[in-house]
């Protein structure tokens, strides 16, 4: 067996490399962070059992954050291991930088040079490059397969080579810590790091003090890659990265805008345009062609009024069938996110909203793990590892949830759709806006109250602007389908049946069947109603979907179908009908869909919170989400029901009355709570000074 450990800077194509040689289906992305944890996978190559090792990416093996920590730590404590060191053609400035630590360290390295770029700003002489720094180079396209067979290769046939000493190791100045008992005299890595004050190392020969040389150790080294790329490559062409695509892109001014057109372009395109008629022609496929035959097949051979009918028309084609027809649009939303992410455009939004979230306790790194809630919010929370100062990490992972997960748009287009029509972009924007603003508002609340966070590192790479990878997109593509698929097939199926048994029996477990009856879902509901009803809505079957969406929250969704009977045409002019007696009003819809997005994540999200967070955390964000979710929705429902009852002006007028009623409630509250002083001495606290009295 041989043992491989693959490590490289982030966006480098590392996790790109890890997938060709293994097989593996690993989520890729062009930011850092996308992989928090080491993962490994064993594959056969010629007569050879390889055991590949992926890290997370790191600069250097100094770790700023949770992820290079990761790597860092597993690299010096398996110095034996064969390493491979992936470095992207075009950024080989920046990625040599890391090389020539595992060079001081001592690590056997085979240096893979990707050609991420079909055009890379500059020309490499390989054989001079190997030459100079006395390791295998190996040049390739880690998306290609048969372009990777060459590390396959270098990995089976690797010897080990004589260590030259590197030139520049005689430029530091050693002379601070030379006095430091029990640093071997040749150990020139140990006093590196000491002079780079790593906490580790520092910690370990008891050093308290910091030596500030950081700045000059990174200075000799760069200085050294450019003399080596001066000798071994072309001159850049522009800086990595540079585009003037920047100048618009990252404007002050228009950045934001155009990041929220583009947004809104998505959604369009994903809920309304093409979205909406790729689910309706798959939802209309589904009935001619597969549920309806079924259902007669079935009703033909066990009679109409058999409970297994109904079991199947309304648990099965009723609740599955409305989940599986919004697959297109699932499948359109992770496409843009990875247009996103391949372009290199997500890097530029981590770089806009890093001034914005910094005000309220997070930084740039947030904006990818909140991005990717807009997929699913259990593996996004996993991303909130990389944050390295705790407060943070746990702040981004309690407000992931609040993220519309493309769980909950089968909510918003279903039941806004039914009420507000062509008008419903309007309410899906909002609410996924509604979202994020909520998320950094609550954000601003922990970082004054129980929460604040430490100053941060940010590290941030503009890649250069890419066209997609169409190969690794698909693939993608079909690792969420078949998520999607599998999750309709398990959780949701099992809980629409269970959902369907709570619905259709008595306490007494009697089918209700035609009969009149209570259910134990009903009885459930209309316990909990009154809850519900400053809200605008407390019907037991909405109350009873909210429970199930706890599972998973397409069974909102597909709870609301079972009991309306409308099985998979979800479009129909029954489910509209059917479900307008569950709401009193549009608002009433409005309060319940802001409700959806808002309250408890689901259980996979809890489970992973709990883990990563801790039990305390989860519960407080659990108690918090929901108590946000009332109050918010409860405004919103009191609001909109004014504009429903009142004129506009009227509702206007109304408002300004509430907030002065507020204002004046605060200033005579801070009035009572204000402290008498005297008004000669300041520090004067007798409650009997006659002065204050």
């Amino acid at each position: 067996m041989i043992d491989v450990v693959l490590v490289g800077n982030p966006n480098t194509g590392k996790t790109t490399l890890f997938n060709s040689l293994t097989g593996a289906h690993e989520h890729v992305g062009n930011w850092h962070g996308v992989t928090v944890e080491q993962k490994s996978r064993i594959y056969k190559y010629k007569n050879h059992d390889v055991n590949l090792i992926d890290l997370p990416g790191i600069y250097s093996l100094t770790a700023l954050s949770y992820e290079e920590s990761e790597g860092t730590n597993f690299l010096l404590k398996n110095r034996n291991k064969l390493v491979v060191n992936i470095c992207d053609a075009s950024n080989l400035q920046r990625n040599l930088y890391l090389t020539l630590g595992l060079l001081e360290a001592g690590f056997n390295i085979i240096l893979v040079i990707n050609q991420i770029d079909k055009k890379p700003l500059c020309k490499i002489d390989f054989a001079k490059l190997e030459n100079k720094l006395n390791v295998k180079v190996v040049y390739i396209d880690a998306g290609n397969k048969k372009s990777v067979e060459k590390v396959n290769d270098a990995i089976c046939n690797f010897q080990s080579k004589t260590p030259k000493k590197l030139p520049y190791l005689d430029n530091f100045d050693f002379s601070s810590i030379n006095d430091i008992k029990n640093i071997e005299k040749n150990d020139i890595f140990t006093k590196i790091k000491i002079l780079e004050d790593d906490d580790v190392i520092k910690k370990q020969f008891g050093i308290n003090k910091n030596l500030n040389k950081m700045e000059e150790v990174a200075s000799v080294r760069y200085n050294y890659i450019d003399n080596v790329l001066s000798q071994c490559s072309t001159t850049k062409i522009h800086p990595y990265g540079y585009s003037k695509l920047d100048k618009v892109l990252l404007n002050r001014i228009f950045a934001l805008p155009i990041f929220i057109l583009i947004l809104c372009v998505v959604f369009y395109i994903t809920f309304f345009a093409i979205g909406a008629f790729l689910s309706n022609g798959l939802n209309f496929l589904l009935d001619k062609f597969i549920m309806s035959p079924l259902s007669s097949f079935i009703s033909s051979h066990i009679g109409e009024n058999h409970f297994f009918v109904s079991l199947f028309d309304n648990a099965i084609a009723g609740g599955v069938g409305t989940i599986i027809s919004f697959l297109p649009q699932v499948a359109l939303l992770f496409f843009f996110l990875s247009l996103l992410e391949d372009s290199g455009y997500l890097s530029r939004v981590a770089f806009v909203f890093d001034d914005i979230l910094s005000k309220v306790g997070l930084s740039g790194k947030s904006v990818y793990t909140l991005l990717m809630g807009f997929g699913c919010s259990t593996s996004a929370v996993l991303t909130a590892r990389n944050m390295e100062d705790k407060n943070s990490k746990i702040k981004t992972a309690l407000l992931t949830p609040y993220m519309s997960c493309s769980a909950k748009f089968p909510i918003y287009t279903v039941l806004g759709g039914a009420f507000f029509g062509a008008k419903n972009i309007f309410v899906i924007i909002g609410l996924y806006f509604l979202g994020v603003f909520i998320a950094i508002f609550l954000s601003w609340i922990f970082e004054k109250t129980i929460l604040k966070s430490k100053a941060q590192s940010f590290i941030l790479e503009f890649p250069p602007y890419r066209n997609m990878n169409f190969k690794r997109t698909l693939s993608l593509l079909w690792q969420n389908i078949k998520l999607f698929i599998t999750r309709v097939a398990s959780v949701i199926l099992a809980m629409n049946i269970i959902v369907w048994v709570l619905s259709n029996f008595t306490i007494t477990f009697k089918f209700i069947g035609n009969d009149d009856g209570i259910s134990i879902l009903e009885t459930l509901g209309k316990v909990l109603s009154p809850i519900f009803i400053p809200l605008g809505f407390n019907s037991w079957g909405l109350i009873s979907a909210l429970i199930a969406g706890l599972v998973a929250k397409e069974v909102v969704v597909s709870s609301i179908a079972m009991f309306n009977g409308t099985q998979q045409n979800i479009a129909s002019t029954l489910f509209i009908s059917s479900s307008a007696a569950y709401f009193a009003s549009g608002s009433s819809v409005i309060s319940y869909l802001i409700f959806c997005l808002l309250y408890f994540p689901c259980i996979a999200t809890c489970s992973v919170l709990w883990r990563e967070i801790g039990k305390k955390w989860t519960i407080v964000g659990i108690v918090i989400e929901f108590l946000v979710a009332y109050i918010v929705s409860m405004l919103a429902y009191f609001v909109f029901r004014g504009f429903e009852i009142l004129s506009f002006w009227q509702v206007i007028i109304l408002f300004i009355f509430i907030i002065m009623i507020l204002f004046a409630i605060i200033f005579i509250f801070k009035k009572i709570r204000k402290k008498k002083t005297c008004p000669y001495n300041e520090f004067c606290k007798n409650k009997n000074c006659d002065n204050c009295n």
